[in-house]
């Protein structure tokens, strides 16, 4: 490949550092697809012969075949998955592919390839995004009465339902859907046809390979098209910001699986077992997904360090971008089908949710509010009589609700036996009726929403 420019080969270090294909091989699809673009345009072109043109078609078709049934070889010396396919398409079809590579050059033919890859994982991202928002709406809705207390510094802070609580990760993954199918429209513009860096002096039609690749337009400046990476790390930001989210579900999955809490079992399929104590139950699944969030960050993070001095044009670093952006779609691909099958499969304890949820004062808040509403008394002035409230109730270890409304009226007396129906755990979640709320009737809602709003057919992976 070096041609007449070098004395000598590559030194066995050389060739070890430089060779890609033991990764870069994943890209063979959007190569293949990428190449037989690029030669059809070549021949309506006329830049090669029609009968080249059609010799390289069917060259390709034959080892994008031989690939799907006996993977990809690697040759070391053949560096990477670009020259692999050129190697072997001369194998078959002799000189005349030689032709394959005109008017383009690795540069551009890499980052075609891998654009074409990564706006695969956006659509497969998306597309798993869709199915977790589902389940965790069927859950949602199934559990929209249930009550269960709500945390704020892991303390016992209100009550609220479980669906409520769900639904809360439900707008955290339409978030998520939404940097993805952003970081896509983003990456909708085609590099092939820059050749190293400058463009080319053939006649050739840049217009057409975007609209066979599937992509909006070409590419505007040669010297950006073969230099960005912003796209992969469009991606491994959204897959971090995800990844994130994922692990806060995870580990409150992990913290109601245990039995201190004691408010859910996880699926047997998703759950392992210890191999000294036969009645442990381990999360696993819902650590690794925890786990799999700082070593999807920690792609992001390599990849940004990667780009982050390098001049323009192209330069040999970028050969180490796919790495952690094949690892993080990877993870973030298994972590979106482990979470939802959990949240499927997951048995939630409604009795020990409602019990938690009336253990800790949650409805100290639903007294003060008693307070302002049917007394007229100020809020600060409210706060510090339910404070009072909440001291006594804990010295005698019973709950607000339980207080004789003579003890109660000896802290203020304007409490009268109204405020009982005020401190239920069912009144407190019922009277969260402010849009976006907690209640029942708003969890409803939000859940009929949100399905008339996701998509009825998932977003699908690009044809391969």
């Amino acid at each position: 490949m070096w041609g007449g420019r070098f004395a000598e080969g590559p030194s066995a270090i050389m060739r070890e550092i430089n060779a890609s294909i033991p990764f870069d091989k994943a890209l063979w699809r959007e190569d293949i697809r990428a190449s037989k673009a690029h030669v059809a345009m070549l021949g309506a072109q006329g830049i090669v012969s029609e009968q080249d043109a059609a010799a390289i078609a069917d060259g390709l078709d034959t080892i994008a075949a031989e690939y799907e049934r006996d993977g990809v070889p690697e040759d070391w010396d053949l560096e990477d998955i670009h020259m692999t396919v050129e190697a072997r398409l001369t194998e078959l079809i002799g000189p005349v592919a030689g032709r394959l590579h005109t008017a383009r050059s690795r540069n551009d033919q890499v980052a075609t390839d891998f654009r074409l890859w990564v706006r695969a994982a956006n659509r497969r991202a998306i597309a798993a995004i869709a199915a977790l928002r589902e389940a965790l709406l069927d859950r949602a809705d199934e559990h929209a009465g249930t009550i269960m207390p709500g945390f704020t510094h892991l303390q016992t802070a209100q009550p609220v339902t479980l669906g409520h609580h769900l639904l809360a990760y439900y707008e955290m993954l339409s978030r998520d859907a939404a940097r993805f199918a952003a970081a896509d429209e983003r990456l909708d513009e085609c590099p092939l046809g820059s050749a190293a860096l400058a463009g080319t002096g053939f006649p050739i039609d840049r217009d057409a390979t975007a609209r066979a690749l599937g992509f909006a337009c070409p590419t505007r400046n040669s010297l950006d098209a073969v230099s960005d990476r912003d796209f992969a790390l469009d991606y491994c930001m959204a897959a971090s910001q995800c990844a994130i989210h994922l692990s806060r579900l995870a580990e409150e999955l992990i913290l109601w699986a245990s039995q201190p809490f004691g408010f859910a079992s996880l699926p047997d399929q998703l759950s392992t077992g210890s191999s000294i104590m036969p009645q442990k139950r381990n999360p696993d699944a819902a650590e690794l997904v925890r786990g799999h969030a700082g070593r999807i960050i920690g792609a992001g993070t390599a990849l940004m360090v990667t780009m982050k001095g390098l001049p323009l044009a192209y330069s040999k670093d970028m050969q180490d971008d796919k790495p952690p952006v094949f690892e993080a779609a990877n993870l973030l691909d298994l972590s979106l089908a482990a979470m939802t099958g959990m949240i499927a499969e997951t048995e939630f304890h409604e009795e020990a949710m409602r019990a938690a949820a009336e253990a800790g004062y949650a409805t100290a808040t639903d007294l003060a509010d008693w307070l302002v509403r049917e007394a007229d008394v100020p809020f600060r002035e409210a706060h510090h009589i339910t404070g009072e409230a909440v001291a006594l109730a804990d010295r005698k270890g019973c709950a607000l609700d339980q207080l004789p409304l003579d003890e109660l009226q000896a802290i203020d007396p304007r409490v009268d036996e109204r405020v009982f129906a005020a401190l239920s755990v069912e009144h407190s979640v019922a009277s969260r009726s402010s849009y976006g709320g907690t209640a029942p009737d708003q969890v409803r809602l939000r859940v009929a929403e949100a399905r008339e709003a996701l998509p009825a057919s998932h977003a699908q992976e690009e044809p391969r």
